[in-house]
């Protein structure tokens, strides 16, 4: 009896590092950003993240973690924006996550979009705000649902024009200075 309540106490522990959700939050210009994460009550809290520009950062999550998160940019004032939410290892074994634009929705540089890793879909959230895929008023319909327990949250801005885009090589190498 004892090494059955063994194995079972050590499966139990496993289950519960396998099934930890994880974001990879992915900072699309060169603005640092600083995560605040919200738990929900009974939820562990979670220290705030920095995501340097251009740059990306992962964070795990224990099981069954609720709660929230908005960023702030680096020199800003820490103010509530655009939130990403999430409920992993929620009713059926899913994780259910959204943007929401309800707490400030003329937040134009926090959280842009959520999506399973290794899908892309379903997809919440937008690059300009409003649009229908985020949560604009309470009662919108918006949760996404996944059997994934990892997301990838956008931040920042994308360029919107090739003027605005930078060399994704160092200048030596367009210029014939440098050599591949």
């Amino acid at each position: 009896m004892q090494f059955a309540t063994s194995i079972l106490a050590v499966s139990a522990a496993l289950a519960t590092i396998v099934s930890a959700g994880s974001v990879h939050f992915v900072n699309q210009d060169s603005t640092t950003r600083t995560l605040v994460f919200t738990p929900t009550s009974g939820c562990a809290e979670i220290a705030s993240l920095t995501v340097s520009g251009d740059s990306t950062a992962n964070q795990t999550f224990p099981t069954g973690w609720i709660g929230n998160w908005y960023s702030v940019s680096d020199g800003a004032d820490n103010t509530s924006g655009m939130l990403g939410e999430v409920c992993f290892d929620s009713w059926g074994g899913m994780t259910y996550f959204d943007v929401s634009a309800i707490v400030n929705p003329n937040d134009v540089n926090g959280v842009k979009e959520m999506f399973p890793l290794n899908t892309g879909i379903p997809l919440s959230g937008c690059q300009t705000f409003p649009c229908d895929n985020a949560y604009n008023l309470p009662d919108d319909v918006q949760t996404q649902a996944t059997d994934s327990d990892e997301l990838v949250c956008l931040i920042g801005n994308l360029a919107t024009s090739k003027r605005e885009t930078r060399a994704k090589v160092g200048k030596e190498f367009v210029t014939g200075g440098g050599s591949a």
